[in-house]
């Protein structure tokens, strides 16, 4: 069987239901199928249950879809943006009920049905297999999701159709048992769904793409998690396990040849069909008037930008391949009048990593000072000013060669979205590798070095100059790795929080303790009379603070679940 192009943005879980199916080669004739069903014979006709694990592609957020908001620029707690509400922590207080338990549930269940209906089906057992590995990948991919946010989970590997069913009333599963599952179910993925044939389909690689994601995180996790904070002391024989698997995964598509890097970039972020992408694994498609997403929208319109804070700036390197406090070069970062009349940072960006120029306008533009992008769509120009909470727009996702209609409305934007990417297992493989402590420069070389070339960089030694910023307890090597990840992937994919996370390093998001995450552009050379600025000038974000505590490692659990299942423990702080 050779796996479709798979363009399913909506399905409605636990209903027989069926939509148009819209995008590009490939395509399944058949409308996709929700179908819960006892009629077994659904699990033998093969169109009918690829059109089913079609479904599932839904579960994959990308820019988002239609007026609901993605994973990229949206996903704002942390350091890189400041929201002009300011992000506080998913949930301040325990819920009665939350989307992010009992809609990955429900998902979970759609996978189940599909397990359960194959283990009867008439269909070919390699058949039957790709498409088990298909389940069970989507399955790690929920799972996944689940642990990082909950920790303990209930595991379920198949339909709970009786009330009294043990699972129903038991204890959460381990967190650490369950990856152990999710493991499993990845590996078998890999081992029976066939090779790519197209960006848009399950495949071999995605699978390994996610694995090579899956297993730094809990490689990592399990390396810094603290058992005051997260229940679990450090287990270095489990974190040394899962590192070496982020590496086998991150080798193996490394070293197929498939991938390589796109010439700039940001090219990734700006493509009207990611089909033929050397950089892009597996990717959202999007489809003009008939299935979009809403994200170039408020990069572009009259909506104050959740924009760039003055801690992100910080990050990049300057262009001698030095940070911040020992740079030769200038760090004037005060925005100053240019020729149009303009507030510029342009002296700045001339000597800073290429990245920043690509995710910021050069122009700073906040309330009483606003500002229109004059880069024309090929209809016309834009017309509204735009303002931003730090005075550091996000150009990032914007696309002028898209006509104006399409990025100034919600719901229109159809620019594809890379979900896994070459770059992604690149800096994957250099984490892995360091924190085992065997990287090499030659490693160095073959994973962060074409990413700072790419940007106009010094390449990366072994040894890095200690900075001074780093208050991570970490080495140098490690610390400078980390930089490159948070410079190549910011505002992409909620994988800044997640790093932060896995890092142990979420009390970097208390506010009050570092302040530049709530801070701007230097405004002591600009007229800022509607905007604050603190004592050194630096546009403040929001009057708005947010405190870390322990607790914020985990969600709560929703009430309503511990009610229905009284042994059912609330996570650690929010009792």
């Amino acid at each position: 069987m050779t796996t479709p192009s798979i363009v399913v943005v909506r399905s409605i879980a636990l209903s027989a239901v069926s939509m148009l199916l819209a995008g590009c080669s490939g395509l399944l004739n058949q409308k996709p199928r929700d179908v819960i069903t006892n009629d077994a014979s659904l699990w033998n006709n093969a169109n009918l249950v690829e059109s089913y694990t079609n479904g599932f592609y839904e579960n994959y957020i990308g820019y988002g879809q239609n007026s609901e908001f993605g994973w990229f620029y949206f996903k704002s707690l942390g350091d890189d943006q400041a929201n002009p509400d300011f992000d506080n922590w998913s949930f301040t207080t325990v819920p009665s009920t939350s989307k992010e338990w009992t809609d990955k549930f429900t998902q979970i269940r759609r996978v189940n049905y599909l397990l359960d209906g194959l283990k009867t089906s008439t269909l070919p057992l390699a058949q039957k297999n790709q498409f088990e590995g298909i389940g069970r990948l989507n399955r790690a991919w929920l799972y996944y999701q689940l642990v990082r946010e909950y920790g303990d989970i209930q595991w379920e590997d198949r339909v709970i159709n009786n009330p009294d069913d043990p699972i129903v009333y038991g204890e959460r599963t381990s967190r650490d048992q369950v990856m152990d599952y999710v493991l499993q179910d990845l590996d078998f993925a890999i081992a029976h769904i066939p090779t790519a044939t197209s960006k848009f389909s399950w495949s071999k690689e995605m699978a390994l793409a996610m694995k090579s994601d899956i297993c730094l995180f809990e490689g990592t996790y399990c390396k810094y998690r603290t058992q005051a904070d997260n229940g679990e002391a450090p287990n270095e024989n489990r974190a040394q396990k899962y590192l070496q698997e982020c590496v086998s995964a991150s080798e193996t598509l490394i070293h197929s040849g498939m991938y390589s890097l796109m010439p700039m970039y940001g090219e990734v972020y700006h493509s009207l069909d990611l089909s033929n992408a050397s950089e892009v694994i597996f990717a959202r498609h999007y489809e003009k008037d008939a299935i979009g997403h809403s994200l170039v929208d408020y990069n572009v319109g009259s909506t104050t930008q959740r924009g760039l804070t003055k801690d992100a700036v910080d990050a990049f390197l300057f262009t001698d391949g030095k940070p911040l406090a020992t740079t030769s070069l200038p760090t004037d970062d005060r925005a100053q009048l240019n020729q149009q009349g303009n507030y510029s940072i342009q002296h700045l960006l001339a000597h800073k990593d290429q990245r920043l120029s690509a995710i910021i306008d050069s122009v700073i533009c906040y309330n009483g000072h606003g500002w229109i992008r004059p880069e024309p769509s090929p209809d016309g120009k834009l017309t509204m000013e735009m303002t931003s909470s730090t005075g550091y727009t996000i150009r990032k996702y914007d696309t002028p060669a898209v006509l104006l209609y399409y990025r100034t409305n919600v719901k229109t934007g159809y620019t594809d979205a890379p979900l896994f990417w070459y770059a992604v297992i690149q800096l994957n493989l250099a984490e892995a590798k360091a924190e085992l402590g065997i990287i090499t420069q030659e490693d160095l070389d073959e994973t962060i070095n074409p990413l700072q070339h790419r940007v106009g960089l010094p390449a990366m030694t072994l040894n890095p100059e200690a900075d001074p910023a780093n208050n991570q307890g970490v080495s140098h090597l490690i610390w400078e790795i980390r930089r490159v990840r948070r410079c190549e992937l910011m505002l992409d994919n909620w994988y800044r929080y997640w790093d932060l996370v896995r890092w142990h390093q979420l009390d970097k998001l208390d506010s009050n303790r570092y302040p530049a995450i709530n801070r701007g552009a230097n405004l002591t050379a600009a007229e800022h009379s509607q905007v604050k600025v603190d004592a050194d000038g630096y546009m403040i974000a929001t009057s708005a603070t947010r405190s870390y505590l322990p607790k914020y490692y985990f969600y709560p659990i929703p009430t309503n679940d511990i009610n229905l299942n009284g042994t059912i423990k609330q996570n650690i702080g929010w009792e």
